[in-house]
């Protein structure tokens, strides 16, 4: 459990980092589709006076999503079919009693399987970062996993206008599908592949 805790929390730096790149373009359809994501189950008020919050927030999303499908394709990272099928067993599993409910879920839900492909897709993005990271391993005990985490929880809440990892988690399969629409919609997408850091 705090090995996993751990390794959201890792990959949720390894996205702020992705976050200060440079993206030449962002194309203006996307931040529309994206900002309407974000708007759900917001007040109209409310929409209002955050604005420009939302579009800022939406840009961010989506030159994550793209930095990160840019990365993808120059590492012929794929997600197959196979590993969306271990991971729905994995989640039935996880749900003893309620296996059909859930599979009858990704069946009537093909955005719900794409959803899934997305987050898969991100996690091995993430992980062949780390793997052509230097990293300095270290053992720590179950007392300095707690005061990581805890220290991490208390940091994203003081920056409530920040994602906070699991809030993360939730959209990552939306930004790289972002991401993969703006492929198709114009060549020119493709200068936003252009990335350099600040």
């Amino acid at each position: 459990e705090y090995k996993n805790s751990l390794e959201v929390l890792s990959k949720n730096q390894i996205l702020k980092q992705i976050e200060k790149f440079k993206v030449e373009e962002i194309p203006e359809n996307l931040v529309e589709q994206e900002v309407s994501i974000l708007k759900q189950g917001m007040k109209e008020e409310e929409i209002n006076k955050n604005k420009k919050d939302l579009e800022k927030k939406a840009k961010e999303r989506i030159k994550v999503g793209l930095i990160l499908n840019a990365f993808g394709e120059e590492n012929k990272i794929q997600v197959h079919e196979n590993e969306i099928q271990a991971e729905i067993q994995k989640q039935l599993k996880m749900m003893p009693g309620q296996e059909k409910i859930v599979m009858d879920y990704y069946q009537k839900n093909p955005s719900a399987t794409e959803s899934l492909r997305g987050t898969l897709y991100e996690d091995k993005i993430i992980q062949s970062i780390k793997s052509k990271a230097k990293i300095n391993k270290k053992e720590i005990s179950k007392e300095e996993a707690e005061k990581i985490l805890k220290s991490a929880h208390d940091h994203a809440h003081d920056h409530k206008h920040d994602d906070s990892p699991d809030d993360k988690k939730a959209v990552s399969g939306k930004k790289i599908l972002a991401s993969k629409k703006a492929k198709s919609l114009s060549k020119k997408t493709t200068k936003a592949k252009k990335v350099s850091k600040k």
